[in-house]
C-alpha cells in the first residue's frame, strides 16, 4: 500500500509534451554529478528532448554545478529540487515536471552512450512496449562488478509475467509516461534513501501487472562508475536483502499476486547456504513492508470512521 503521487493532474499538460525527458537525480554527489553531465552533452538525437536534473536535498555544491551546466550547455536542462528524501520521490518529482512521453532514467555515477535516447526511442516504437531497461557496463575494473548488466542477449518481458530481482536496473531504464501514470508513479517507500531499495523492480512489476510488456535491450548502453570496492559491498547487499524481502512481500499483500510471490520465495529457499544471511534480510524486509502496510491500512480506516462520524450539532 503507498500513498498517490502522480495522478494525471499533476504532470505537464500534453499541450507541452515532447518526445523525450532524460531524468537525472542526485543527492550530494556533485563530483560524479559533474562527470555524468559531461556524457550527457555529448548525446546526439534528432528528436525533441530535455534533461531534468532533480536535487535530492542536497547540501554540497550539487546546486551550483547544475546550475552551471544549464547556463553553459546547450543541452535543453531545468532545475528540480525534492527535498523529502528518497530515489522514489525524487524519480516522482522528476515525472511531475518532465514534458516527454518516454521518460529516460539513469543515475548521477553513470555515462550514458551518444545514442543513448535514439536506442531507447527506437524500441519503443512497438506499441506494446512500456518500459524498458538497458546494458549497464562497469567503467572501472578495478570496481566491484555489482550494478551491472553486461548481457548482449535481448529479453522480452510479456505482460502479466513474474520479474525477478535484478532483472531490471534503474541506473537504465525508460516508461511511457502513460504507464507511470498507471501505476501511479513510483512508490515513495522505495529506493534508496527511503526504506526499501528496488523501486526500479517495483515499477516495472507493476506495469507487467497492469498488463503491459517490457523489454531488456543491450543496445541501451550506460557505463557505471559507482566506485565501490570489495570492502563497501557488505552493508549494500544488506539493503539490497531487505529491499527484495519488502519487493516480495508487496506483491503479495499490494499486488495481490500470490503465485509471484510464491515463485520468489522458492527461489530464496533454493539459494546457496553462502546466501543464507541475504535470506534473513530479506525477512526482515518482508517484515517491514508488512507492517507499513498494515498501518496504512489501519491509518485509512480510522480516517474514514471519523469522517463518517455523526457531527454534534454546535461543530
Amino acid at each position: 500500500m503507498s500513498a498517490s503521487v502522480c495522478s494525471a493532474s499533476t504532470v505537464q499538460p500534453a499541450a507541452n509534451r515532447i518526445d523525450v525527458s532524460l531524468i537525472i537525480c542526485t543527492r550530494n554527489r556533485c563530483r560524479q554529478l559533474s562527470s555524468c553531465l559531461e556524457s550527457v552533452s555529448r548525446i546526439t538525437f534528432d528528436r525533441s528532448w530535455e534533461l531534468i536534473l532533480v536535487d535530492n536535498g542536497s547540501v554540497d555544491k550539487t546546486a551550483n554545478v547544475i546550475n552551471e551546466f544549464i547556463e553553459t550547455s546547450s543541452v535543453p536542462a531545468r532545475y528540480v529540487f525534492e527535498s523529502v528524501p528518497g530515489l522514489g520521490n525524487a524519480h516522482n518529482a522528476g515525472l511531475r515536471s518532465a514534458r516527454g512521453e518516454i521518460l529516460a532514467f539513469t543515475d548521477d555515477d553513470c555515462y550514458p552512450a551518444e545514442d543513448f535516447l535514439a536506442q531507447i526511442w527506437s524500441t519503443f516504437g512497438d506499441p506494446s512496449v512500456g518500459y524498458i531497461t538497458g546494458r549497464i557496463m562497469l567503467y572501472d575494473p578495478t570496481d566491484y562488478p555489482i550494478g551491472i548488466n553486461e548481457s548482449l542477449s535481448p529479453h522480452t518481458f510479456l505482460g502479466g509475467s513474474f520479474l525477478r530481482v535484478g532483472s531490471f536496473h534503474g541506473a537504465n531504464m525508460a516508461f511511457r509516461r502513460q504507464v507511470l501514470l498507471d501505476i501511479d508513479g513510483f512508490d515513495p517507500l522505495f529506493g534508496p534513501g527511503s526504506l526499501f531499495n528496488t523501486e526500479d523492480i517495483d515499477a516495472a512489476a507493476r506495469a507487467s501487472a497492469k498488463g503491459w510488456s517490457g523489454e531488456y535491450r543491450p543496445d541501451v548502453v550506460v557505463t557505471h562508475h559507482h566506485g565501490r570496492k570489495e570492502p563497501d559491498i557488505a552493508p549494500l547487499m544488506k539493503s539490497y536483502a531487505i529491499g527484495r524481502g519488502a519487493y516480495h512481500m508487496k506483491l503479495l499483500l499490494n499486488q495481490q499476486r500470490f503465485w509471484w510471490f510464491a515463485r520468489s520465495v522458492y527461489e530464496l529457499r533454493n539459494r546457496r547456504k553462502w546466501h543464507r544471511r541475504a535470506a534473513l534480510w530479506e525477512t526482515v524486509g518482508a517484515t517491514k513492508y508488512a507492517y507499513q502496510y498494515f498501518s496504512q491500512a489501519v491509518r485509512a480506516r480510522l480516517i474514514r470512521k471519523r469522517a463518517l462520524r455523526p457531527q454534534p450539532p454546535w461543530a
